[in-house]
This record gives structure tokens, sequence and C-alpha cells, in this order.
């Protein structure tokens, strides 16, 4: 053999090895999420990596970082936009710079329970709030829920005038800025591995959150009290980078489709049954007192916090609220 076949035949091994290399790779899914996994996200990354795992073996390798192991929610998408991550679950709020019409989730009363959300979310205009961000490189693979938000705080918050003066942690949303100035209290926007702390040295006077997200942060031990006002929605977006998405082979982005869909609906499970569960831990904990308002107090919260919807209607879209308000009947 010539001494240029024998180096043609070389390469041409070369070639396929390397491209049969190639083709055994596994595809790398790197998953970030803020919170613990005994919560209903966490829970649904577990379940999402265990059925990744048993229905693209080999092809896909699914990892997930828990408790801003990787990124806080406020940094996860510029790193998903680099490719540092391909998937994250931050809270609604999170994607206000990257489109507007997501404020809706904000806006102070507006469902009043979660099959509600789910009938918005679930219906054209909801839908339609995953592909808002494509524009921008990321797309919306569907919803994760957490329930709905209770105002915990170190003195009893009965009425709005309570809260006047009061230091609130809030996620990174002007909407949820506007509900507290709403009533008077001062909001602050701080990271969610923050807020334990930001209690317990007295740094802020209150929070809001889920009553999973209270109880797995310990956050019923060092706040005195929480009211149960199902004032504001608290869900997650599971999303990725346009390009990696679509850069994906057809038959692994079905099955991942597929995936999704069964790890989410699992996850939603897993929030109602926390959402009863970890109040009940919380109550029995003794370390808090829960405050149930009469419908008069009540309304008074809703009448103090209902300008928000007006002032953000023009960004939000009027269209999309009727729809969100026409979903509560």
């Amino acid at each position: 053999m010539s001494k240029l076949r024998l180096f043609q035949a070389l390469a041409v091994v070369c070639i396929l090895s390397l491209a049969a290399l190639a083709h055994a790779a596994p595809i790398v899914i790197k998953f970030s999420h803020v919170v613990a996994e005994d919560t209903p996200k966490g829970q649904m990354a577990v379940k999402l990596k265990q059925c990744v795992d048993a229905k693209l073996a080999g092809k896909v390798q699914l990892e997930v970082f828990p408790s801003s192991q990787l990124f806080d929610d406020d940094k996860v998408l510029s790193a998903m936009l680099l490719g540092d991550v391909q998937l994250a679950a931050p809270a609604l709020s999170k994607f206000e710079k990257y489109t507007t019409v997501l404020q809706i989730y904000d806006l102070p009363f507006l469902f009043k329970d979660m099959k509600a959300v789910d009938t918005f979310q679930q219906g054209p205009e909801g839908q339609a709030m995953l592909k808002s961000m494509e524009d921008k490189g990321l797309i919306g693979l569907g919803y994760i829920h957490n329930g709905l938000k209770q105002m915990g705080a170190n003195k009893p918050l009965r009425v709005p005038a309570d809260a006047k003066g009061q230091k609130f942690r809030i996620m990174t949303s002007d909407v949820l800025a506007a509900q507290f100035d709403a009533v008077n209290a001062i909001p602050l926007k701080k990271p969610f591995s923050e807020v334990f702390t930001l209690l317990q040295t007295k740094a802020i006077d209150g929070q809001e959150n889920t009553w999973s997200n209270m109880y797995t942060q310990k956050m019923h031990e060092v706040q005195d009290y929480i009211t149960e006002t199902n004032h504001g929605l608290l869900d997650y977006m599971l999303v990725t980078s346009a390009e990696f998405w679509n850069g994906l082979p057809a038959d692994v982005r079905t099955e991942l489709e597929a995936c999704i869909k069964e790890a989410i609906a699992y996850g939603n499970k897993v929030s109602d049954e926390k959402d009863i569960d970890d109040k009940k831990k919380i109550a029995d904990s003794g370390r808090t007192q829960i405050i149930t308002i009469t419908p008069e107090e009540r309304q008074q919260w809703v009448e103090a916090m209902k300008p928000v919807w007006a002032k953000f209607a023009p960004s939000i879209g009027q269209k999309n609220i009727d729809a969100a308000v026409a979903a509560n009947k």
C-alpha cells in the first residue's frame, strides 16, 4: 500500500472514530434552580431527571443543581443565554426585563384560587406568554406551581394600615414594589437565598411567600406572624434558550418535551399537597402565629392594592387581564 493510500485509510478511520465518539457522547443539560429539593419545584426537577434517565439514557445527561448551587434567579437567565446552563425555572417575576406581559402574575388579588390560575395558563393568553421572550432568545416550556402567597411579618398584619413603614423583601418586580407602595410599606428587592438571614437579623420586617417556601426555608422560625391573605401568585416558568432547544435532535426534543410535561404535572400535584401539609406543619410548630383575617379585613387589602392593576395594564395588556379575571368564574 502506498503512503498516500495508507494516509487516506488512516484519515477515514480517524473521522469515523471521531464521528462515533461524538454520536456516543450524551447531551449534557444543566438545570439550575434556587429552592430546596423538597419543594414543589425541587420535586419537579427530581422527577424530570428520573424520566430523562429512563427514556433518554445514553443520549441526554441531566444534571440538577438546587438551592442556588450554580446561579440565583437574578443571574441564571444571563448565564443561560451564554450557554452555561440549559434549563432554569425562575419565578415569573424574574422575567420582567425580557417581557412585560408576565407582570400579570404579580398583580395582587388577581386569581381567587389555583384552579383559576390553571384555567388562565392553559388558555390561549397564558400559552402565548410562554413564547413572549423568543425574540430575546428564551423559550418557555411550561408553568410550575408553588401556590398563593401569604404575608409574614414580625407584627400582626390585619389591615393595610398595619403594613405602614414596614420593610418587606420582594422579588425583583416593579409590580410587587408598587403593591407594597400602595399600603405605604417599604419594598426591598433581595435574593430568595438571603430571606432567612434578613429576617433573623431584623434587616427586614416581613416577606411574602407560599407555605412551602416558608416552611422549607424555616422562615416561620424567625418571624412571629403569618397572615393568610392568598393575595398573590408564586409560580415559575421552566425556560430554556432558543438556540439550545432548536439545536436539539428532533427525537431528543420530543422525548424531552414528554418528560417535561410529566414532571410538571407531578410537581404541580406536589404543590397542591404541600400547600396544605406545610401550612399545618408551620401551625403545629408553634414558632409563629397564623392570622386568619375576616372577609371585611381582606377587602381592605383588595381595595388598597387594586390601583396597581391600572398602573400596569398598558404594559401587560388589558385583554390579558380581562382573560385572567374571566378565569375566576
